[in-house]
């Protein structure tokens, strides 16, 4: 039997999931929470560096994102200092990092990709 089939449910934090693929994709689905995790794998970042390093993301979703992220366990927020200007930066949590794996194998699959059915371009100003 598999890993995944071996109950008729999942739960996780209150969510009851059908599969551990719906589990997978509640934590990580979307446009946007991998493109986060991605930027996050080398090193910490703030939210003017993931702004700049993923420009088309609205400053909305990207603080929408972070926090579903953050209360997910799979990046951490660190603040430094106490009063303004303070300091701001998210990295991958331990759980977070358990990722990354996965986001090379989606990275490799992208280029594979863009070499075989599309091309690479510079985006015009």
């Amino acid at each position: 039997m598999k890993t995944e089939c071996i109950a008729d449910h999942i739960k996780l934090k209150g969510k009851i999931y059908p599969c551990t693929v719906s589990l997978a994709m509640d934590l990580i689905g979307g446009k946007w929470k991998t493109v986060i995790m991605y930027h996050l794998q080398d090193s910490e970042k703030r939210y003017s560096e993931l702004r700049k390093e993923a420009p088309d993301i609205t400053e909305m979703t990207l603080s929408l994102q972070l926090k579903q992220l953050e209360k997910d366990g799979l990046i951490a927020r660190t603040v430094y200092g106490k009063k303004p200007p303070i300091k701001v930066v998210y990295s991958l949590t331990d759980f977070g990092k358990t990722l990354i794996p996965v986001l090379k194998a989606i990275v490799e699959w992208g280029n594979q990709v863009a070499s075989e059915k599309g091309e690479f371009v510079e985006k015009a100003s």
